[in-house]
């Protein structure tokens, strides 16, 4: 294809060089969230290095060798079209996703190594990464291995995968938000926890690392953001992943009631996680109450609601991301396990309290048993109700428990307890994949792969 003859006359950059073409191309880097806001210093250093690196390999223009970090014609030709729209492309706030062309990843938990890894082994081929789950982050700052994963199975999994260039981007995990605040609060921590994880993937040779950090605190926003900037600053060309809370509308988390006064402070600042994280996977499960605007509708009309990830809420989460976030950077988390809940019915309606999590080869043995065929609800995942007798291994039949169990409580105004089980399958996903397709974002990350799920997913994830 021959190139713009604007392309033809602009010269090659490289690092050291300096001018206003340095400056325009800095601005196009940030633009496409490749580089921080305000970095536009006219000075060709190590981050538009870094930048530019990156947007070669992304774009498929060279990932490494002869010029790898160079601002030649073929990247400033991708640089001057990757923003616009054609054929079957859609605008991804400066980058292209292609419609239909999403990004699979997934994270396989080393309590479940064994089988995880033949699971993602046996289907390595249709994955653009792997996120081994995980490190640990100590109370003290520091990280612990809790996969082993210089030792089989884990051996084998990275070096198949470096075959096939799929990116090996472990996740370093953290949920102790007293520690959290102790150790980013501290310059001193707070950089050594920087260097650490930075020298980690260095040394090990991974493509890059994925930040999962929950539970934190409001108050440590600002602390989070300068961890992120300064482990970003040194990870150089590997790629930082962000695995942040979903966030919808205060209304709908509020719906029918006055919000309290801190209902809009956040733990997360999507603004600068856009400038320091390469992707931002939103986990865009475990949703049980958060959406009351949903809940009060299905409550109108008497049904349970208690889902995993309601694809209606899972897209307002992505949507109201895509506000500060390009979609070029987003990936939408999927779940494939599911939740049991007992479920106390009221004469005015529902109370729900979360017994466990499974997996869904669990469901079917326990529906089989009672002689109930599950259902897809209305929210896209497989479920039915059941009322258990005194004895966890007797069952009473009845696929329809919720409204029995309402019903009865509206008769005689008193409240009955019944169990209900909702599960993510093969078409729960298929739902997810769909609308992150129709959103055009980069990607969807899979919770989690480790032997577990319903397999027929695999046939989605193409």
């Amino acid at each position: 294809m021959a190139l713009p003859d604007s392309a033809l006359a602009a010269r090659s950059l490289v690092l050291g060089m300096s001018g206003g073409d340095v400056t325009t191309l800095q601005q196009a880097l940030i633009a496409k969230g490749y580089l921080a806001a305000g970095k536009a210093t006219g000075y060709f250093g190590p981050l538009t290095d870094a930048a530019v690196k990156k947007f070669q390999c992304e774009q498929g223009i060279v990932c490494s060798g002869l010029g790898y970090g160079i601002y030649g014609p073929r990247t400033q030709a991708a640089m001057g079209t990757s923003g616009t729209s054609s054929g079957g492309s859609t605008s991804s706030g400066g980058s292209t996703v292609a419609s239909g062309s999403l990004e699979y990843s997934g994270w396989i938990p080393y309590w479940r190594e064994d089988k995880g890894v033949a699971e993602t082994l046996a289907h390595l081929e249709q994955l653009k990464e792997i996120n081994p789950f995980g490190y640990i982050v100590q109370n003290d700052g520091t990280l612990t291995d809790a996969m082993g994963i210089v030792d089989e199975p884990w051996k084998t999994l990275l070096a198949e995968a470096k075959k096939k260039g799929v990116r090996i981007v472990p996740t370093v995990m953290w949920c102790n938000a007293d520690a959290m605040h102790q150790v980013l609060s501290i310059q001193a921590s707070r950089v050594a926890l920087e260097d650490e994880i930075a020298n980690l993937v260095k040394r090990e040779g991974f493509d890059g690392i994925d930040i999962d950090f929950e539970c934190k605190r409001a108050e440590d926003k600002a602390y989070f953001s300068t961890f992120l900037k300064g482990l970003y600053q040194r990870m150089g060309t590997k790629w930082v992943m962000c695995t942040i809370e979903s966030r919808t509308p205060i209304a709908d988390r509020y719906y029918g009631t006055t919000p309290p006064a801190d209902a809009g402070l956040y733990a997360n600042d999507f603004v600068e996680i856009n400038k320091y994280c390469d992707r931002v996977r939103f986990m865009t499960y475990d949703q049980q109450t958060m959406d009351q605007a949903i809940a009060a509708a299905y409550a109108a009309r008497g049904e349970v609601y208690a889902p995993l990830a309601d694809v209606v809420w899972v897209e307002k989460a992505i949507k109201m991301a895509m506000q500060t976030i390009p979609k070029h950077k987003i990936v939408m988390g999927v779940a494939t396990y599911g939740y049991e809940w007992e479920v106390t019915a009221y004469a005015d309606g529902y109370t729900y309290d979360l017994l466990w999590s499974f997996n869904p080869a669990y469901a079917p043995p326990i529906a089989g048993a009672l002689g109930i065929t599950p259902a897809r609800n209305g929210w896209g995942e497989m479920s039915f109700s059941y009322i258990p007798t005194t004895t966890v291994a007797t069952f009473s039949p009845g696929s329809n428990a919720a409204a029995a169990a309402l019903a009865t409580a509206k008769s005689n105004n008193s409240n009955h307890k019944f169990r209900y089980m909702t599960w993510s399958d093969a078409e729960s996903v298929r739902q997810k994949v769909d609308l992150a397709k129709r959103l055009g974002i980069r990607g969807v990350a899979v919770f989690k792969f480790d032997g577990g799920a319903d397999l027929a997913m695999w046939s989605v994830l193409k």
